[in-house]
């Protein structure tokens, strides 16, 4: 069978507008196949929502309905269903995974076409969850004819991939440079605010994997016309905001809260450096470096052991790789990359325009679907 009629469902939690790392790579991924290759790979997900529907655009998109979450994990019968009655009008199941609902999903109603795995990471986080689901996961990397892994050092260093070295294809997730809307006003709004400052910029969730305590304690030793900025949201904006009072710290900390989508390029490009404080291997990967590297920013980021975070961003290349959890070396970072960021941003572009595209990502998985031929 020819690849290009082959028909291929992509299997998530979660699926745009509902959006994640694993939802941005899912939408890039269907969005990338039909504008480079005209072909339609559907979608099967969970909603935020409690009722199913079902979407058709330039592929369909069956949304089930969600009764909860357990474990992180939405609950949902009516996605158990809808995989029963759709499974078998496929030839490939591209399963993103952590994703225990769609794996016992499988198991339930097995499937006689080609499995693809995508493995963004291990579960990490959930001990409980991982112990009940073990048996499930090796199952279902059994049954895989590939697993993908977004960076080399993952697929080495999972724990859980150990037996299946030989399924691994590495593809990099990669984004699309032109998507963000550019906002010409924002952008010398903020040039005339933070005018004749070097700005260090910071984007995530506020929670503990993401290291931001060590970026505000780092600000101490970056010089007086230094100021970073961090965007995001989550349970840790109260204790970050006492910390940085604390150490006073008001005026060259700023916690900016979550930033609207039409002003985030500004952000970008406003910013001398891209910081990425992660702390833990929950950061598998840290899409938002090449968001950085898409904009010529050269990026600081953490040596986190078992996660693709030091491969995306090249020590002494794209920027400058230091020991996570360690505030003086991310401040002697930030500023070994103020003092050669010329060099480190046509080198992050160019990293960033070699291995990190939209079009090279899904140019990689055609390249794999028609290998399962």
């Amino acid at each position: 069978m020819g690849h290009y009629n082959m028909k291929v469902l992509q299997v998530c939690k979660f699926f745009p507008p509902v959006f994640g790392g694993i939802e941005q790579v899912a939408y890039d991924i269907s969005d990338g196949f039909y504008s480079l290759h005209s072909r339609s790979i559907d979608v099967l997900c969970v909603d935020n929502k409690s009722n199913d529907s079902e979407e058709k655009h330039n592929y369909k998109i069956f949304r089930c309905g969600i009764l909860g979450v357990v474990f992180s994990t939405p609950i949902s019968f009516s996605f158990i269903k809808k995989w029963r009655e759709i499974r078998n009008n496929y030839d490939v199941i591209h399963l993103h995974l952590p994703n225990p609902l769609a794996v016992i999903a499988l198991f339930l109603f097995p499937t006689k076409n080609r499995i693809v795995i995508h493995w963004h990471s291990d579960i990490v986080k959930q001990k409980k969850l991982l112990f009940l689901f073990k048996p499930f996961q090796t199952w279902i990397l059994k049954q895989a004819a590939r697993v993908i892994v977004t960076s080399p050092v993952y697929g080495i260093k999972s724990s859980a991939l150990q037996p299946y070295q030989q399924k691994l294809t590495c593809i990099p997730i990669g984004i699309d440079e032109n998507k963000m809307p550019n906002n010409v006003f924002y952008e010398s709004e903020l040039h005339k605010k933070y005018a004749g400052k070097k700005i260090v910029f910071s984007l995530g969730r506020l929670v503990y994997y993401k290291g931001f305590e060590f970026l505000v304690k780092a600000a101490k030793q970056l010089p007086p016309d230094t100021v970073i900025l961090i965007g995001g949201e989550g349970e840790l904006y109260g204790k970050l905001t006492t910390l940085i009072s604390e150490l006073e710290l008001t005026d060259k900390v700023i916690l900016l809260g979550g930033i609207p989508y039409d002003q985030l390029s500004a952000y970008y490009k406003l910013c001398d450096v891209f910081c990425l404080p992660s702390i833990h291997e929950s950061e598998a990967f840290g899409v938002v470096q090449l968001e950085a590297m898409s904009f010529k920013k050269p990026v600081v980021s953490t040596d986190i052991a078992n996660s693709g975070v030091p491969w995306v961003n090249k020590n002494g290349y794209s920027g400058v790789v230091v020991e996570p959890g360690n505030s003086e070396a991310l401040a002697a970072g930030i500023i070994t990359v103020l003092e050669k960021a010329n060099v480190l941003s046509e080198n992050a572009y160019l990293r960033f325009h070699t291995n990190f595209t939209k079009n090279k990502m899904v140019e990689s998985l055609n390249q794999l679907y028609s290998e399962l031929r």
